[in-house]
């Protein structure tokens, strides 16, 4: 398996790109190739102590930045690093895994690889760290959405967490304003009554915001806009409840000997919340794997991306949706 890294994408690009990169040839089978400049990659390869012929490397100077426009991907730059990483993965490649721009990465993503035949959009699916992981979809692509949008992201994103995550009946639901049917913008009113009536989809219907974090669903969707707000939510209110228990348990001697007491519950809490361990987000409704890594990614989110992208390659999940679509779209020509 052939999994393309876009070594120049991300915050911490190369550095933690290439750590990650390392840290994953270690774990896994793949043939890992790092798509950026060479010297610089080369030199913190040196610098890991890692075999420089592990891991392939593909020389290309352009880099996209967080500020760059979306469409630079295939104009200006499309000598990028992601621009050249997304045209090996639609040549020869099985995966693709970028930091970068998340704009230019879904941009670049239609273009190039192109969306699953009867797909309208792909979308970026993000897991939130709950009890019961909810794949939230989606995360930032799409700020204008369609009620069918909705109801193809539910499919996919069912399909997506019964074969990568082990879910055997994932539900769906609506993220809303309220959980009556009639709640929400004429989308919401649409895409309730049409996810209720899909035979593909468990629907179990309006989920309010106070209710995200103990959903009756596995997979929720929304618009592009309400979900990024909504993910930037989770993670910030996730780092603000840390920040204030340290606060608390560092006050004084007894609090401090509380800690002790409670300190593999606190570690299993935090270990719960952290977004390095999941890696990245599927960009699904596309025809080869692309896995978005948040942009702050260290070397261990990147490993773990790396472990997504062989999951999303292993499951056959793409190959799945694109029968499912392919049936519903005989089911409407009858």
């Amino acid at each position: 398996m052939d999994i393309i890294i876009d070594a120049m994408g991300g915050d911490n690009a190369p550095k933690a790109i290439v750590e990650g990169a390392v840290l994953a040839s270690q774990k896994y089978k793949s043939k890992l190739i790092l798509v950026g400049n060479q010297p610089v990659i080369e030199k913190h390869l040196q610098e890991c102590g890692a075999d420089t012929r592990a891991i392939e490397i593909v020389h290309t100077e352009g880099v996209i930045t967080m500020e760059d426009d979306p469409l630079s991907v295939v104009r200006a730059k499309k000598e990028s690093s992601m621009g050249v990483g997304l045209r090996m993965l639609k040549e020869s490649g099985d995966a693709f895994v970028s930091a970068g721009n998340t704009g230019a990465l879904h941009a670049g993503s239609s273009l190039i690889i192109r969306p699953i035949k009867g797909v309208h959009r792909s979308g970026i699916a993000t897991i939130l760290p709950f009890e019961r992981p909810v794949l939230l979809m989606d995360c930032g692509a799409n700020v204008n959405v369609t009620a069918d949008y909705l109801v193809q992201w539910a499919l996919m994103g069912s399909i997506y967490m019964k074969n990568v995550h082990g879910v055997e009946h994932p539900e769906v639901g609506l993220l809303n304003n309220g959980t009556e049917e009639h709640k929400g913008t004429q989308i919401q009113i649409d895409a309730y009554q049409k996810l209720k009536a899909s035979e593909y989809i468990r629907f179990a219907g309006n989920i309010e915001g106070k209710e995200v974090p103990t959903a009756p669903c596995d997979v929720l969707v929304t618009d592009g806009f309400t979900g990024n707000v909504t993910l930037k939510l989770v993670e910030g209110m996730a780092k603000f409840l840390f920040g204030t228990l340290k606060e608390m348990f560092t006050q004084n001697m007894m609090t401090k000997m509380s800690y002790l007491m409670m300190k593999d519950q606190l570690r299993q809490m935090k270990h719960q919340f952290d977004a390095s361990e999941y890696g990245g987000a599927p960009l699904l409704g596309l025809q080869k794997p692309v896995i978005k890594a948040h942009g702050s990614s260290d070397a261990k989110a990147i490993c773990n991306a790396v472990r997504q992208a062989e999951a999303f390659v292993k499951t056959g999940v793409i190959g799945q949706i694109a029968d499912v679509m392919q049936e519903m779209q005989k089911q409407k020509e009858e």
